[in-house]
C-alpha cells in the first residue's frame, strides 16, 4: 500500500515562490526543498525537474490568478467596483522591489524555454479573458470595447509592476491603484 501523500504540491509550489523572489532564477531544487522543509528527493518526485517545478508553478499561479480575480470581484459593491478590486488583486502581497526583479529575472529565463513560454502565453491569456468577462460586466461607457480594454488593463498592470520593481517610488499596491483608478475614473466619465 502507498504512502498517503503528506506534503501538498501547494506547500512546494508556495516554496518555490518565496525562493524564487530571494534568489531569481539562480535558485535549485534544494533550495525549494529547505524551504518546504522536505527532502530533495521528495521535490525531485514530485515535479522530476527544475522546468516540470516551474511548469507546475505557472499551471498554479494561473488557477489561482483567476480564483482570486473572480472572488474579489464578487465581493466589489457594483461591477466597476469589483473590476478594480479584481486587477488590485494581481501583485497582492508584493511590496520588496528585489522580490519584484528577481521574479522578472525568472520571467527572462521562463521565456528561453519553449514550454514555459507556453505556459506563460496561457497564463497571460486566461488572466486577460478573466479580465474581459469582468470587463464586459462594467458600464464603462466612455471606454473603449471591453476586448481593447480588457488588454489595455492587462498591460497597465504588467508594465507598472515591472516599472516599479525597477525604480520603486512607494508602494507597489498605491501605484497599481493610482493607475487603475486613472483609467477606470476616465471611462467611467469622472
Amino acid at each position: 500500500m502507498a504512502r498517503p501523500k503528506t506534503i501538498t504540491d501547494e506547500r512546494l509550489l508556495t516554496a518555490a515562490a518565496e525562493v524564487i523572489g530571494g534568489k531569481g532564477p539562480g535558485f535549485t531544487m534544494a533550495d525549494v526543498a529547505a524551504r518546504a522543509g522536505v527532502s530533495v528527493g521528495t521535490v525531485a518526485g514530485r515535479f522530476g525537474s527544475k522546468s516540470g517545478l516551474l511548469q507546475a508553478l505557472t499551471r498554479q499561479t494561473s488557477t489561482d490568478n483567476v480564483r482570486r480575480m473572480r472572488a474579489a470581484a464578487a465581493a466589489g459593491a457594483d461591477p466597476v467596483a469589483g473590476l478594480r478590486a479584481a486587477l488590485l488583486t494581481w501583485f497582492e502581497g508584493l511590496t520588496d522591489p528585489a522580490e519584484a526583479q528577481h521574479h522578472l529575472a525568472q520571467l527572462g529565463v521562463d521565456l528561453i524555454d519553449p514550454e514555459l513560454r507556453a505556459l506563460l502565453a496561457d497564463l497571460y491569456a486566461v488572466t486577460e479573458e478573466t479580465v474581459l468577462d469582468l470587463t464586459r460586466q462594467a458600464d464603462l461607457p466612455h471606454g473603449p470595447p471591453p476586448e481593447r480594454a480588457a488588454r489595455v488593463l492587462t498591460g497597465l498592470l504588467y508594465g507598472v509592476s515591472m516599472d516599479w520593481s525597477i525604480r520603486p517610488r512607494g508602494a507597489l499596491a498605491d501605484r497599481l491603484a493610482e493607475d487603475v483608478d486613472a483609467v477606470l475614473d476616465a471611462w467611467k466619465g469622472r
